[in-house]
């Protein structure tokens, strides 16, 4: 894996420990990540965290964003909203491997009511560690970009 990423994390009151814990592992392995919060068990409103996470990653200040909430549904809607960004729920490896491969996916949401912290630190180290495939997938890429 390339340890010189800058990733922005982002996560609800369910999931804020998991991205707490992905940070610990993240940045023990060489990566430099922003912690966009929440922090807290208190309830907030994940949309928030998610337009903080995809900023970071539309201007290009980080190349990736991770977000975690109870199921990952809520995060991945509101991040998909944002121009420029491609974001993948993913609850297993295959399609982990394939949104980054052929989708150039820059931010990984997650549930954490749905899958264990384990699943979600495998899931994190394919997402980070496979490239996007290029050729035939990068006309699509711009197709995305013009629907909004």
């Amino acid at each position: 894996m390339n340890t010189k990423i800058k990733i922005a994390l982002g996560a609800d009151h369910a999931g804020y420990e998991y991205k707490d814990r992905l940070i610990s592992e993240l940045t023990s392995k060489g990566f430099e990540c922003v912690d966009c919060g929440t922090n807290g068990p208190k309830s907030v409103d994940y949309p928030v965290y998610a337009s903080k996470v995809c900023e970071l990653v539309r201007s290009g200040e980080c190349k990736f964003g991770i977000l975690v909430c109870g199921t990952g549904i809520g995060m991945s809607i509101a991040a998909n909203k944002h121009r420029g960004i491609r974001a993948a729920l993913c609850n297993e490896a295959g399609s982990t491997e394939m949104t980054r491969r052929h989708n150039d996916s820059n931010v990984l949401c997650l549930g954490a009511r749905m899958i264990t912290f384990e699943k979600a630190l495998e899931l994190t180290n394919i997402f980070l560690s496979t490239e996007f495939e290029g050729g035939r997938h990068e006309r699509r890429i711009e197709m995305l970009d013009k629907l909004l």
